[in-house]
C-alpha cells in the first residue's frame, strides 16, 4: 500500500496578510487524513514543522522576511527529503506558497538522483514569477517559481544540486488570471507555458489538461502545487489574495481527476488556506474534496 506522509508548514512569513499559518490544522479539522485513508492509502501525519515567527516587517532590498522564508523552506526541504528517502509520498500542508521552494527543490534533487523527469502542475490565480527587482510588494509568496527557475536570491536557489530546480518547460500553470505588469514580460522571456483563464474559457478544462499532461509518462514524477486561490473566492473565501473568475467546481474536479488518471502523482503542496478569512472552514473542506480526487476518488471505477 502506498504511504502518504503529511507534514504541516504553519507559516505566513511569505504572505501579504496573516493567517495562512493556521492552514495545516484547518485541513486536519476538515478531515484530510480520514479522506485519504478512505481512498485506500496508508496515511501518516508527521505533525507540524517548527520555524521562526512572522516578524511582520517591511521589505529590505525588495525582499520581505527573507531570513524567515529561508528557515521555513529549509525545514520543508529536509522533511520532504526524508519522506522521499523512506519511499513515501509527501503531502505538504501550508502555509503560504513560498514553502514550495523547499518542497520542489527536494523533489527535484530526488528526481535527478532517480533519473526521473519532474513535471510540476502549478494551480494558482497568480504565476509567482516575481523577483526582488520587479515585485511591487516584496512578498515572497509571489516569488517561488522565479526561485525554482534559478532567478531568486542566492539564499533560495541551488538547493536541488543545480542553480535551477526546474527548467521553463518543466512547469505548467493552470487558472492564472492575476499577473503583475513586469511579471508578464518575465513570463514571455522565460517562455513559460501558462494556461490562463482565457485559455480555459476558450478551450475548456479537458483540452487544457490534455495539453498540460501530454508529456507525462511512466518515467515522470508529477508534482501538484495547489494554491487555493486558484479557485473563485465565492467558492473558496478563505484565501489571502482571492481573485474573481477562477475555475468552477466541476472544472477543478476534472483537472484533479485527469491528473489522477496519469498514475504518476508523486507529491503535493496544499497552500494559502487562511482560516482567519474563511467561512466555517469551507475552503479547507473544499481542498479536501479536491485532494481526494487528486488521489483517485471518483464516482465510478475507471
Amino acid at each position: 500500500m502506498t504511504t502518504l506522509s503529511l507534514i504541516g508548514a504553519p507559516t505566513d512569513v511569505g504572505a501579504s496578510v496573516r493567517g495562512a499559518g493556521m492552514g495545516p490544522d484547518a485541513l486536519r479539522v476538515a478531515g484530510l487524513v480520514e479522506a485519504l485513508r478512505a481512498c485506500r492509502y496508508d496515511v501518516v501525519d508527521r505533525g507540524n514543522l517548527a520555524g521562526p515567527p512572522n516578524p511582520w516587517q517591511p521589505p529590505s532590498q525588495g525582499l520581505r522576511h527573507l531570513d524567515e522564508v529561508v528557515a521555513w523552506n529549509r525545514a520543508v526541504y529536509d522533511s520532504v527529503t526524508a519522506i522521499l528517502g523512506d519511499g513515501q509520498v509527501p503531502v505538504v500542508m501550508g502555509g503560504d506558497h513560498s514553502i514550495a521552494i523547499g518542497s520542489i527543490s527536494a523533489i527535484a534533487r530526488h528526481c535527478r538522483a532517480q533519473r526521473r523527469k519532474l513535471r510540476v502542475i502549478w494551480l494558482d490565480a497568480h504565476s509567482d514569477v516575481n523577483t526582488e527587482a520587479i515585485s511591487p510588494s516584496g512578498n515572497m509568496h509571489g516569488m517561488p517559481v522565479a526561485c525554482l527557475l534559478g532567478h531568486g536570491p542566492d539564499a533560495l536557489v541551488g538547493w536541488s544540486g543545480e542553480r535551477a530546480a526546474l527548467g521553463p518547460h518543466d512547469i505548467d500553470f493552470i487558472g492564472i488570471r492575476s499577473v503583475d505588469v513586469e511579471e508578464k514580460e518575465a513570463i514571455r522571456q522565460l517562455d513559460l507555458q501558462v494556461f490562463d483563464m482565457r485559455h480555459i474559457d476558450e478551450h475548456g478544462m479537458r483540452n487544457t489538461m490534455t495539453q498540460a499532461l501530454h508529456a507525462v509518462d511512466e518515467d515522470t514524477h508529477l508534482h501538484v502545487s495547489f494554491d487555493l486561490d486558484c479557485l473563485d473566492p465565492l467558492d473558496a473565501p478563505g484565501v489571502g489574495t482571492g481573485v474573481r473568475g477562477g475555475p468552477t467546481y466541476r472544472e477543478m474536479q476534472l483537472c484533479m481527476e485527469m491528473i489522477a488518471d496519469t498514475g504518476q502523482l508523486g507529491s503535493v503542496d496544499i497552500v494559502e488556506i487562511n482560516p482567519a478569512l474563511d467561512v466555517r472552514n469551507r475552503t479547507a473542506e473544499l481542498a479536501v474534496e479536491f485532494v481526494r480526487s487528486l488521489f483517485g476518488a471518483s464516482t465510478l471505477a475507471r
